[in-house]
């Protein structure tokens, strides 16, 4: 009689993870594998689906070792996302997966389909204006740019429905992740908008829809044979990681709000009830019917891993105490940490980043406290804009890496004067996948919760009036920067393009 175990996986920007999950949410083991993001050219984000979404699995099913995996008896994967993945009939890649918002090539292609479906048709119906977060610009882009790849695409898949497909041999896509393909997801109807589907992306097969806890299949036994995992074992749908995170940490109830500490920030809210705000993205949420607001900033701890890497720092502890010492304020420093455009809720993918109030004196230890709260601002912007779209009251758990010190949420804290929930488990999205494969094969109800709150974090009000005059500058730095750092970015653009001939 096998014990039980349930297993996650998550395929993130800069590395995947895997959690082994009893049905009681006691963490049996966790394994971890860095890959390569792939930024081609400006504007461009790209993973090779071979070579980081499925090599990334099988590797960290091997590490997990055949004793683990002989007690497996359920397993759901969740990714970055939305992502476009085109296969062809067959499920193989046709190229590398265009990813999601911190991807910005399909500008022309989002005006373009405004200008088709209209603008506030596409909000009204979708839930969401198009963005660079959005699917369907990037299609299109696909079938305009790159001809010869859209004539041979049969699969549209994201992480989750990729390992899905080769687990299992189905294709399906959850409906969080499909309510991100705008425009060709109706949210109020729950089901593809079948005739935006076919102006967007004519031809192409979509997949068919579950929830993310309903099981899409067994694991076949060319599957078993690669990974190691026991023929026959159920698969979950599974979802984008940042919906599988928020689960994890239960962000479940109207009202709670996840925010996640990564690669780039992301904030998902659960709704009583579907609202629209053309600054924010309003989408399907994991358990069945559910809607969120969601957003989301293009850099977070990316940014500061570029900041490292710039003044060739090699230790996180040295960067993080320089800041730490440095007061409140960065001595007079400001940052727009819109290194890779930015997401909501100024969807613009042409913002730059700006480093702003540079002297002489100025070094390393106030560069690196202005980067933490230049992503706070950010952080603090998202927050109002979400408390004015009547996201309602707010209950605050904070996840991810970035959490670990305690210095950047604490700058959040007291940059937004908001108190912030810390869960015990910080494992993230994989935890939340092994509970909704324990769902998926009953092993745990659909109710079950394995969250515990153990910490909060309280915001410092004696640096209130200072962070407001700063975050008050922030805005206005914004507004002022953007028509330079607008035609800085169309000088990148042509520059890549005469590069390329």
């Amino acid at each position: 009689m096998r014990a039980g175990a349930l297993l996650g996986v998550d395929v993130g920007t800069a590395s995947s993870k895997a959690v082994l999950a009893r049905p009681d949410g006691t963490v049996l083991a966790v394994a971890e594998t860095p890959h390569e993001l792939s930024l081609p050219r400006p504007g461009w984000a790209e993973h090779d689906a071979e070579r980081v979404w499925w090599a990334d699995l099988v590797g960290l099913c091997r590490t997990l070792g055949a004793d683990a995996l002989a007690e497996v008896e359920g397993v759901c994967v969740s990714g970055v996302g939305p992502c476009a993945l085109p296969c062809d009939a067959d499920g193989r890649p046709l190229r590398p997966a265009i990813l999601y918002g911190i991807d910005t090539r399909a500008t022309a292609q989002i005006a373009a389909l405004e200008r088709e479906l209209g603008a506030e048709a596409i909000l009204a119906r979708c839930g969401s204006r198009l963005s660079s977060q959005a699917v369907g610009p990037k299609l299109r882009w696909l079938a305009e740019r790159e001809p010869e790849v859209w004539r041979r695409t049969a699969r549209l898949h994201m992480p989750s429905s990729f390992a899905v497909q080769r687990l299992t041999g189905e294709y399906v896509l959850d409906h969080h992740s499909a309510s991100q393909c705008d425009p060709l997801y109706d949210i109020e109807a729950s089901d593809w908008a079948h005739d935006w589907a076919a102006t967007v992306a004519p031809n192409l097969p979509l997949p068919r829809l579950a929830w993310p806890a309903e099981v899409a299949g067994e694991v076949t036994a060319a599957a078993a044979s690669e990974t190691g995992l026991r023929a026959g074992t159920p698969v979950a749908v599974g979802t984008i990681d940042a919906w599988a995170e928020a689960f994890s940490v239960g962000v479940r109830r109207p009202g709670d709000l996840m925010l996640m500490y990564g690669s780039t920030m992301f904030f998902v809210q659960v709704l009583a009830a579907p609202r629209r705000d053309p600054s924010l993205w309003t989408t399907a949420g994991v358990e069945p019917h559910s809607r969120c607001l969601a957003g989301g900033m293009a850099t977070a701890g990316s940014l500061t891993a570029w900041l490292r890497e710039l003044v060739g720092e090699p230790s996180w502890e040295t960067l993080l105490a320089e800041a730490e010492a440095t007061p409140p304020g960065a001595d007079g420093l400001l940052v727009l940490p819109h290194f890779a455009g930015e997401r909501t809720p100024i969807l613009d993918p042409d913002a730059r980043g700006t480093v702003a109030g540079l002297t002489l004196r100025h070094g390393r230890p106030q560069l690196a406290r202005a980067a933490y709260e230049g992503i706070a601002y950010g952080v603090r912007h998202n927050l109002e804009t979400l408390a004015a779209a009547g996201g309602g009251e707010r209950r605050i758990v904070a996840v991810g890496g970035g959490t670990r010190a305690p210095l950047w949420p604490q700058i959040v804290s007291d940059v937004a004067q908001t108190v912030q929930q810390l869960p015990e488990q910080t494992v993230g999205a994989a935890y939340g996948d092994a509970l909704l494969a324990a769902i998926a094969t009953g092993l745990a109800e659909p109710a079950d919760d394995w969250t515990r709150i153990t910490g909060e974090l309280r915001p410092d009000a004696a640096v209130a009036e200072r962070y407001d005059e700063l975050y008050t500058a922030y805005r206005d730095l914004y507004a002022a920067a953007a028509p330079v750092n607008h035609r800085l970015a169309a000088m990148q653009t042509r520059g890549e393009a005469n590069r390329d001939g």
